[in-house]
């Protein structure tokens, strides 16, 4: 079955659910994951209500504690379910990239991941980054909804 699971992640409930899940898979297939949160650099000109409402250095510090909340969480239900986990907290422009790359790189054989995030008003005009990794990615994707 499957080795190797990447699972993104970005804090929201949905996807909060979708890393428990993806646990549970890759402890019945004796899989180990790396979990991964992408954070966007902070822009001056931007859809995204964090980085209007926020200095660079605000967003950054808000973004870089809640990447460690939402990592923190997965490493503590990899270890309640027994599943080996690295995590990874990146930093890019386009999220669905630095996921696909990080599977590739990690040698990943299923990325399991949650339909939707919270993306705001980006998301609406530029569409969810679950649906860009749909789209482009070489190896099987699971969605949860």
């Amino acid at each position: 079955m499957f080795k190797h699971i990447l699972i993104p992640t970005d804090g929201s409930p949905l996807s909060t659910t979708a890393v428990q899940k993806a646990m549970q898979l890759a402890r019945d297939a004796g899989a180990k994951v790396t979990v991964v949160t992408v954070v966007e650099p902070f822009h001056v000109f931007s859809m995204d209500n964090a980085q209007i409402a926020d200095t660079r250095s605000a967003y950054e510090q808000h973004a870089r504690q809640a990447a460690e909340r939402c990592l923190e969480d997965a490493r503590r239900q990899a270890e309640a379910f027994g599943v080996p986990c690295e995590i990874m907290h990146l930093e890019q422009d386009l999220p669905y990239k630095a996921i696909m790359e990080t599977a590739t790189a990690k040698g990943c054989d299923l990325i399991a991941m949650a339909s939707h995030g919270r993306r705001g008003a980006a998301a609406l005009l530029l569409g969810s980054e679950t649906a860009k990794v749909l789209t482009h990615s070489s190896i099987p994707v699971l969605v949860y909804r």
